[in-house]
């Protein structure tokens, strides 16, 4: 191995830094967004909701929410680390969380699409946009989350 390729093989490429970044961001915006959402009570409790469509739609915003807590903060928090510190496992946190913003954004843009523009549409957009790029990227910089 030549010397430049050592140094190309220790630094860390300015997009899986970025990548790190957006991660960490996206944990704290999560996080954020959703204790808004339940401490301000924006969305009524399913069961204090008497028409089945209203019921149903507090109920999908409720699941989002255990969703989000419970697999996408986990993840975006295993990204964040895992790609600044060059690791294996945050390289696939981070293709983990870009499929669950794909899939989830594409759920929230059908739904917005027959009613109108949500919050959560407007703040996460971008995520999902970046999420798009960011999967390309990572799989050409694979071999940077080589285990040492």
């Amino acid at each position: 191995m030549t010397a430049r390729e050592a140094k190309r093989i220790n630094r860390r490429a300015a997009a899986v830094t970025f990548l790190a970044a957006v991660n960490a961001v996206a944990l704290i915006l999560t996080v954020i967004f959703w204790l808004v959402v339940w401490l301000k009570r924006w969305i009524p409790s399913p069961g204090s909701l008497t028409a089945m469509t209203e019921r149903a739609n507090a109920a999908t915003t409720y699941g989002f929410m255990a969703g989000d807590l419970i697999w996408s903060a986990p993840l975006l928090l295993l990204a964040a680390l895992g790609l600044w510190r060059r690791r294996f496992w945050g390289w696939t946190a981070a293709q983990m969380a870009n499929v669950l913003w794909i899939y989830s954004m594409t759920v929230i843009w059908v739904r917005d699409g027959y009613s109108t523009v949500s919050p959560g549409a407007v703040l996460f957009t971008p995520f999902a946009v970046i999420a798009f790029w960011a999967i390309g990227v990572l799989w050409r910089h694979r071999s940077l989350f080589r285990e040492q």
